[in-house]
């Protein structure tokens, strides 16, 4: 056998800096976390390590890629013994790993469906899928989504996305119609839900053939602004779907697997059974993994022309999902979700009460969002302090997200083993940076 030499790596920051620069897209720079980038070289359970060996608690948890840590030791061990056995085999194929890990996605479900599942590599891939199911089940066309949505940056799944930031400017896949977000903060209908619901209903009477596809919808809307459905929202604006011959599809792929701690689901705290659910990130704890859960008669309806996904099923990927459906179950995670969340909440209530230029804190579990407003009257966006006290946190260990249409909700999703030290730490230094503006 041949005795390989070791690839090596330089970990030199300048270095990292002028070879992305060089030889990696520049489409990336459109999506940095900080004015000064943050090299990262190694990281355990909710904390990142940069060049240095620096410390960060990750409250991003890699854009919601890691659901139950880092390098979590049953995570990789799974990923490992199925690396030295397959590594990959299309679904061409019969392999036991996938049929195990939607068998065990499945039991996750409402009961009395049901429910089948097909593997994809990313939630914008999966939404893509969720949309062609739609349209295929229902002969409709049209697909009904909400502004400051976020559900891809291409394709399809792009022009379901409500922001116009995440728009290019090419022509759009057509049929897909935005209603307003029922945005309980600053929502064009105030905070109710009843005319959110019935503008769903005029849209459809207005804007299709009075009939349509779907409905996709986000139980918090993520990148967009942490904007939670209000309850009864889902309940009504499915009804007024399903009516007009539209099948009701949730994007979980930030909100799932446990994030919101009560639930398993964002749609389950709704009272609501979905046709189709749309899950990825947190699913593979970071390996590369999407999946579309749909009821069999909708995704028969793929049946009638062939299709297939080259990295689908990937048994590494799905040996890693099995893990995590352990984890979140044998550490219970969502309970410990409840009470570090509750927590966090505690803390920022007490910080909104305390600065001015704190708008709204809203969210749930660990799913939360803080926006930063000039004046609290007026509600005028304030991206430029979100932006401060995300480098701020930074440059304290805290790494945060930002998101909203306006860049001005600072967004705090950790790994769900995130523990209320972790949050206790986080609310300091958040308090600490908004001290500084």
């Amino acid at each position: 056998m041949n005795t390989y030499k070791p690839i090596t790596t330089d970990w030199d920051y300048q270095a990292t800096l002028a070879r992305r620069h060089r030889y990696m897209s520049p489409s990336l720079g459109t999506f940095t976390a900080f004015s000064k980038p943050v090299v990262l070289k190694r990281a355990r359970m909710q904390y990142v390590y940069d060049e240095n060996d620096r410390k960060y608690l990750d409250c991003l948890a890699q854009n919601l890629c890691i659901s139950v840590g880092h390098c979590h030791p049953l995570v990789n061990r799974e990923a490992k013994k199925q690396i030295d056995e397959m590594v990959h085999c299309t679904t061409m194929y019969y392999q036991a790993v996938p049929a195990h890990f939607a068998e065990e996605l499945v039991a996750t479900m409402p009961a009395g469906e049901d429910w089948v599942v097909h593997f994809v590599n990313s939630g914008a891939e999966a939404n893509d899928l969720a949309l062609l199911m739609a349209r295929l089940y229902t002969h409709n066309y049209e697909i009904l989504s909400l502004r400051n949505s976020f559900h891809g940056l291409q394709g399809p799944a792009m022009t379901m996305t409500g922001i116009k930031t995440c728009r290019q400017s090419i022509p759009s896949d057509g049929g897909v119609v935005h209603v307003h977000n029922p945005d309980q903060y600053r929502g064009v209908f105030g905070a109710t839900v009843d005319p959110y619901v019935n503008e769903i209903d005029i849209t459809i009477n207005s804007s299709t053939p009075g009939q349509v596809a779907g409905f996709i919808v986000e139980p918090i809307q993520g990148f967009g602004g942490v904007i939670p459905m209000p309850d009864t929202y889902l309940a009504k604006a499915f009804a007024q779907v399903r009516a007009a011959g539209g099948v009701c599809i949730v994007d979980e792929v930030q909100t799932g697997f446990g994030r919101m701690g009560s639930h398993m689901w964002g749609f389950e705290s709704h009272g609501v059974t979905p046709d189709i659910v749309v899950m990825a990130k947190g699913i593979g704890n970071g390996y590369p993994l999407a999946a579309v859960v749909a009821k069999r008669e909708i995704a028969e309806a793929m049946a009638k022309k062939k299709f297939f996904n080259t990295y689908g099923s990937n048994p590494v990927s799905c040996a890693a999902g099995r893990a995590v459906l352990r984890v979140i179950a044998d550490d219970d995670l969502m309970g410990n979700v409840i009470e570090a969340g509750d927590l966090l909440e505690s803390r920022m209530i007490a910080l909104k009460e305390k600065y001015s230029f704190i708008g709204d804190f809203r969210g749930r579990g660990l799913m939360r969002g803080i926006e930063f407003v000039k004046d609290r009257t007026t509600r005028e966006s304030a991206p430029e302090e979100a932006a401060m006290v995300a480098e701020l946190n930074k440059d304290n260990g805290l790494i945060v997200g930002r998101g909203g249409v306006h860049g001005n909700i600072i967004r705090i999703n950790p790994p769900i083993c995130a523990t209320k030290d972790d949050m206790q730490f986080a609310a300091e230094v958040i308090e600490h940076s908004c001290s500084r503006i």
